[in-house]
C-alpha cells in the first residue's frame, strides 16, 4: 500500500475565488494546493472586459500568501453583446478562455448567454485565434428536468455548435453525466472535459442522506449511481481529454442552511486530498498525476509546473467551518476523516 505520493505541482481548470474579503479568505486555500488555478469571471457585475479581468488578477495576487508561488489565469464572460474585439484583446494579455454560460443555469448566469446564435461572431473570432470556449454545459428550459439538463445541452446546443465552429476548442466542464463523458470521448482533441472531487465521490443522495443537506447541492447538481461511476472510469482511466476542475464555489454557511440554498460546494480548502479519496478508491493513485496536472496543461498549451507536492496517508479531520470574511464558510465533508494530507510542497 502507498503511503507517500509525490506529483507534479497540480492546477485547478475551474475556480470561483469571489471578491473582497471572501477573495481574501478562500485565496490561500487553493494557493496551498495548485501553482495555477482559471478562475471563474461570474462576479457582479460579471468580468466582460480585459480591463476588469486584469484589475481582478490584481486583487487575487494581493491575496495570496507571501513566499507562495500562485498564478491566477483569466477568463472573460460570454454575453450575447460581447465584442469579437475584446476576446482579440484577451488573447493578447495572455487569457485561456471565455466562459459561456447559459442565461440563468447557475449562480451570478444572470447576464448569460440566451441565445448561441447572438454569440457566433464572438466563436469566430475564439476559432480564428485559439481562445478555448469553457462551457456550463445545461440547458436552462423549466421542461426539462434538472437532472437531464446536461445531456440535452449536449445533444441539442452543443453539438450543433461544434459542427458549425469544428476548429473551435471546446471545454465541457463539471462534467457530470456518462452522457458527457461519452461525448468528450467521442468528440475529438479540440474538445476536453473538467471533473470535480465532488461529482466523482458522491451521487445525489449524498444531498438527503439523513435529512436534507445544503452543502451537498451544487449546480450541475448531483448526478445517479451510474453517473457517478462513469465519471470516476473517466478520471481513472488515463485518458489525456480529462483533467482536474474543483469547481469550488464558497457561499457564506447562512446562505447555504437557508430557505433558497445557494448551489455550490466548498473543496478549494481539501481539493487535492478528495481527489486521492477517489482514485485511491479505485486503486489508482499511479493515475491522480496525469490528470491534475499534465492534461490540463496539455490542452491549453502551457507548460508543466515544476515544483512538486507530497501527500501523505494520514488520517484527520476537515475543519467543520473556516473564517469567510466576517461569515463561516463550511468545506465539503466538514466534521468528517479524509485518509490522504497535504504534507508539504516544493519551491
Amino acid at each position: 500500500m502507498t503511503d507517500t505520493l509525490t506529483i507534479v505541482a497540480p492546477d485547478d481548470w475551474h475556480l470561483h475565488v469571489r471578491d473582497g474579503a471572501a477573495l481574501r479568505a478562500v485565496v490561500p486555500h487553493s494557493a496551498r494546493q495548485f501553482r495555477r488555478a482559471l478562475i471563474m469571471p461570474n462576479l457582479r457585475p460579471p468580468v466582460t472586459t480585459v480591463e476588469a479581468a486584469l484589475a481582478y488578477r490584481a486583487r487575487i495576487l494581493d491575496a495570496v500568501p507571501e513566499g507562495v508561488a500562485f498564478e491566477p489565469l483569466m477568463t472573460l464572460y460570454m454575453t450575447d453583446t460581447l465584442a469579437p474585439a475584446e476576446v482579440e484583446r484577451a488573447r493578447e494579455a495572455g487569457f485561456v478562455g471565455v466562459k459561456l454560460y447559459p442565461a440563468g443555469a447557475t449562480t451570478n448566469s444572470d447576464a448569460g448567454v440566451t441565445d448561441l446564435r447572438r454569440i457566433y461572431p464572438v466563436l469566430e473570432a475564439m476559432q480564428r485565434i485559439g481562445l478555448p470556449l469553457l462551457v456550463h454545459g445545461e440547458v436552462t428550459d423549466p421542461e426539462v428536468d434538472v437532472f437531464d439538463r446536461e445531456a440535452r445541452f449536449i445533444e441539442t446546443q452543443l453539438v450543433p455548435l461544434r459542427h458549425d465552429f469544428p476548429e473551435l476548442k471546446v471545454v465541457l466542464e463539471h462534467v457530470t453525466t456518462r452522457e458527457g463523458v461519452q461525448y468528450v470521448a467521442d468528440a475529438g482533441p479540440r474538445v476536453a472535459g473538467t471533473l470535480t472531487a465532488h461529482h466523482l465521490l458522491y451521487n445525489r443522495n449524498a444531498i438527503f442522506k439523513g435529512g436534507l443537506r445544503p452543502h451537498y447541492y451544487c449546480l450541475p447538481v448531483l448526478k445517479r449511481e451510474v453517473h457517478r461511476r462513469a465519471l470516476v472510469e473517466a478520471a481513472t482511466s488515463g485518458s489525456d481529454r480529462f483533467f482536474l476542475g474543483t469547481d469550488s464555489a464558497p457561499h457564506a454557511a447562512t446562505l447555504k442552511e437557508h430557505a433558497s440554498g445557494c448551489a455550490g460546494c466548498y473543496t478549494a480548502l481539501t481539493a487535492l486530498e478528495l481527489y486521492a479519496k477517489a482514485f485511491d478508491a479505485q486503486g489508482r493513485l499511479d493515475r491522480l498525476e496525469a490528470f491534475a496536472s499534465f492534461n490540463g496543461p496539455a490542452f491549453h498549451g502551457l507548460p508543466r509546473n515544476t515544483q512538486t507536492v507530497t501527500l501523505r496517508r494520514e488520517r484527520w479531520t476537515i475543519p467543520e467551518r473556516v473564517p469567510f470574511g466576517g461569515a463561516d464558510l463550511k468545506p465539503l465533508d466538514g466534521g468528517e476523516a479524509l485518509e490522504w494530507k497535504l504534507e508539504s510542497v516544493a519551491a
